[in-house]
């Protein structure tokens, strides 16, 4: 047998490797196929809608009847009703202080005292002045009487003798003596007038010169301390700080924009203080200020309550945390405000788009814009309830609401039945 050739050995492994790219290429078109089927059925069980097997889960709250309290909170601090300023009108040194904090006084007591002595002086001198300036109006007096009875005289004289004497020129000259005298009289009584004003000026410095109370009340502060210089020459300084009656306090809040419009005059209220954390005290609203105050950008009214502080337990500058109540209904039907907000999620068709369908690219899904629950206290408002395992609406006339439960006026919801406020799970 003889052996190949060159040639012949060629043309036998040109075919052999030819026979063998073509197995390689028939083996990845199946290896490709097989991975674009796998990756097909994967991908359509991945996307394809859900059929039910992920039910939603409903969390309910029962309706129930009993009291509602509407309120409004608000923060402010405690002041007396009456707090009064006492200060000095003199400039002087301060010679005694005769209360200290916590002194109960009475309106015309005797609070401080300033040197006195150079009031004293005053008042002396003016007084001297009052005599002199008398004593300068009985002269002046006794000057008129004189000047009156020398002209009663002159014409005397005249009357006697048929006018010869005394001459013309001489009466006229006594008349005017007298009146000149009697001039002096007045200017005399003025001057005393006078003398006696600057009297009482000084006299009126000297009482000022004790400080007194203007109120019956209690010391808050005190300021002020023996010895130290009082200068009131530009702005009285302020000596003690007085309350007229902590008896009965005043509390000033600010109620926000947003709750104004439900705050009355008249409306009860409770609060609270950092002090007595556990007590609640009484309260009502005495004014609500039309005007308006802006503190970090916020807008707020100012609200005066009136507490009684019979007991003494509260003091000037507290801070006190205030619920006023707007509004109180009883034994009403009461939903979960929860419910009023809920709106069920949109429920996918049965059947799916299909195994092509799965595949094509969708379009971008339309964002549900959520129901609302209503504006306002009213008609239009809906609530869900369960009907078979199905969610069903049920529409209402709410009331009065505390943010945790709202009243519901009028519909078809009765005490007992639950009230869907929640869901959870795939639709």
């Amino acid at each position: 047998m003889t052996s190949p050739s060159k040639e012949q050995q060629k043309s036998l492994a040109d075919l052999l490797g030819q026979q063998s790219a073509s197995s390689r290429r028939a083996k990845t078109r199946w290896i490709v196929a097989a991975a674009l089927i796998l990756l097909a059925v994967g991908a359509y069980f991945f996307l394809r809608p859900d059929s039910g097997t992920a039910a939603l889960r409903y969390q309910t709250e029962p309706v129930v009847r009993g009291n509602l309290t509407v309120t409004v909170s608000a923060t402010g601090t405690l002041q007396p009703i009456n707090q009064v300023d006492v200060g000095s009108e003199l400039s002087g040194i301060v010679e005694a202080v005769l209360v200290d904090d916590n002194d109960q006084v009475t309106k015309g007591q005797v609070l401080a005292r300033l040197d006195t002595s150079k009031l004293e002086d005053q008042v002396a001198k003016s007084r001297a002045a009052v005599v002199a300036a008398e004593a300068q109006v009985q002269q002046m007096q006794a000057t008129v009487e004189e000047a009156r009875a020398n002209l009663t005289r002159l014409r005397q004289v005249a009357e006697l003798s048929g006018g010869k004497v005394p001459s013309k020129a001489e009466l006229e000259t006594a008349e005017a003596v007298l009146k000149r005298a009697i001039a002096n009289e007045a200017a005399a009584q003025a001057a005393v007038i006078q003398a006696k004003a600057t009297l009482q000026s000084d006299e009126t410095n000297l009482s000022k010169a004790y400080i007194r109370s203007p109120i019956d009340g209690v010391v808050l502060l005190r300021q002020v301390e023996p010895g130290q210089t009082v200068a009131a020459s530009l702005q009285a300084p302020v000596l003690l700080t007085l309350a007229e009656d902590l008896a009965q306090m005043e509390l000033r809040v600010d109620v926000d924009e947003a709750d104004v419009g439900r705050v009355r005059e008249g409306q009860s209220a409770t609060f609270t203080v950092d002090a007595y954390p556990d007590r609640k005290y009484p309260a009502s609203i005495k004014r609500v200020s039309y005007g308006s105050q802006i503190k970090d950008n916020v807008v707020s009214y100012p609200t005066l309550l009136q507490v009684d502080n019979s007991d003494l337990s509260l003091r000037p500058g507290m801070t006190a945390t205030a619920e006023i109540v707007t509004a109180q209904r009883e034994n009403v039907l009461l939903v979960p405000s929860a419910a009023l907000r809920y709106s069920p999620p949109p429920s996918n068709a049965n059947q799916g788009p299909g195994f092509v369908g799965s595949l094509m690219p969708r379009p971008p899904m339309r964002r549900m814009a959520a129901r609302p629950a209503g504006g306002g206290n009213g008609e239009g408002r809906r609530v869900w309830i369960l009907r078979d395992g199905q969610p069903v609406p049920v529409t209402v006339v709410t009331g009065a609401s505390d943010g945790r439960y709202t009243e519901i006026v009028s519909g078809e919801l009765q005490e007992g039945m639950a009230v869907i406020t929640d869901s959870s799970g795939a639709p």
